[in-house]
């Protein structure tokens, strides 16, 4: 949420793992950021300029934000080649320079969750880091303005949202704990019966949904609605906290630092038993539905040769197009012939021709047999009565 600290913590697990040598790749994708406290590997300031967008398409703040992610996206081919050679080994000749592998790579998200977690370009950027590293999301929480039980339901379905929304890993850092320990939030997601009471307090003193009654003007009549809500949520989640790594951590003082890497190494081994498979499968559905889209598209592309063929053998054979032209066509052959002709009265008509011939022919040959001295005059006069006839 707005507020909770995020690049706070962002600047204090960076400045641990440099405490530690173990140098992190940073990349920051929040557009809006005047300034960060830590060092950058990859900007997106660099590659896009978050007011010219709003001025140029004539955006709001979130717009901006949102229009800039998806132009960065764009670019993600590049973001993800970068990263494959920094975490790589390196050659002999750069280790013994001292150069080491890169372990961990630190993402700072924008501030709007909505911006980033229910947009396109977010979910391209998640599933493009996810498909390729052990991604891990940490949520942070303000720990002090979530010790309300609404704010604190609050929270907890928006990250059950994103959880399944992202469907990663997720750790819930509970932030700022040197202002408010987090022990009530951790008893709250593990005991039932303490949601419950804390319910029932907030409803007797008036401070239902953080709110003071004042001075006891109230006390005792919280929304019927909300606490039934509430209630029912709390089951509902009991099966959503299972899944989760809860850690407490102050990013002013460091205090929980050291747990919640310990969280993200569980969180690791969990994608890589877990979520790997199914990524591994979602790809492979992914791949298959493009190879489809590849054969449906060659057929589409031999269909269109082939009529293509078929219309240029007919205009070398000057074949009717139009129903008008075929039938043109055949006035012109009945004018040729003398009117119309069955194909088969055609064939039959050309046989009769050819026998009656052979009939003549051997008739004349007959005759010339049975005068020799006629012959020349007998045929002659053969081919004269046919030419007559």
């Amino acid at each position: 949420m707005a507020g909770s600290g995020k690049t706070t913590f962002m600047q204090r697990i960076n400045a641990h793992l440099h405490s530690n040598r173990d140098i992190p790749y940073v990349i920051n994708l929040d557009p809006a950021v005047r300034s960060v406290p830590f060092d950058t590997n990859i900007d997106i300031r660099d590659s896009v300029d978050y007011k010219e967008v709003m001025k140029q398409y004539n955006l709001g703040p979130n717009g901006g934000i949102l229009t800039s992610l998806n132009l960065f996206a764009t670019k993600i081919d590049q973001v993800l080649n970068l990263l494959e050679k920094r975490t790589a080994h390196p050659p002999p000749e750069e280790a013994a320079r001292g150069k080491k592998q890169i372990g961990k790579i630190l993402v700072d998200t924008p501030g709007q969750i909505e911006v980033f977690v229910w947009s396109a370009s977010g979910d391209i950027l998640l599933g493009s880091l996810a498909s390729t590293f052990p991604t891990v999301i940490a949520y942070i929480i303000d720990t002090p303005r979530t010790a309300s039980t609404s704010t604190f339901m609050s929270n907890m379905l928006y990250a059950c949202s994103i959880l399944y929304k992202t469907k990663l890993p997720m750790i819930l850092v509970f932030n700022k704990t040197d202002v408010k320990d987090a022990a009530f939030a951790k008893e709250w997601m593990t005991d039932f019966e303490a949601f419950q009471a804390a319910l029932r307090g907030e409803e007797n003193t008036g401070a239902f949904g953080g709110y003071e009654g004042g001075d006891g003007a109230g006390a005792g009549q919280g929304s019927g609605y909300m606490s039934s809500l509430l209630n029912s949520m709390s089951l509902v989640l009991e099966e959503f906290y299972r899944h989760l790594s809860v850690v407490g951590v102050s990013s002013m003082t460091g205090d929980g630092v050291d747990e919640f890497f310990e969280a993200v190494e569980v969180k690791k081994g969990e994608f890589e038993r877990d979520y790997r498979p199914e990524l591994e499968r979602r790809k492979q559905e992914r791949e298959k539905a493009r190879e489809g889209k590849k054969e449906e598209q060659l057929g589409q592309l031999l269909r269109d040769l082939n009529m293509s063929g078929q219309d240029k053998a007919r205009r070398a054979k000057k074949e009717p197009e139009t129903v008008s032209e075929a039938e043109e066509d055949d006035e012109e052959g009945e004018e040729e012939s003398g009117g119309l002709l069955d194909p088969d009265e055609d064939e039959d008509q050309d046989d009769s021709k050819a026998s009656g011939l052979k009939k003549r022919y051997q008739q004349a040959l007959d005759d010339s047999s049975t005068d020799p001295g006629q012959d020349d005059f007998s045929f002659a006069s053969y081919v004269q009565r046919a030419r007559m006839g």
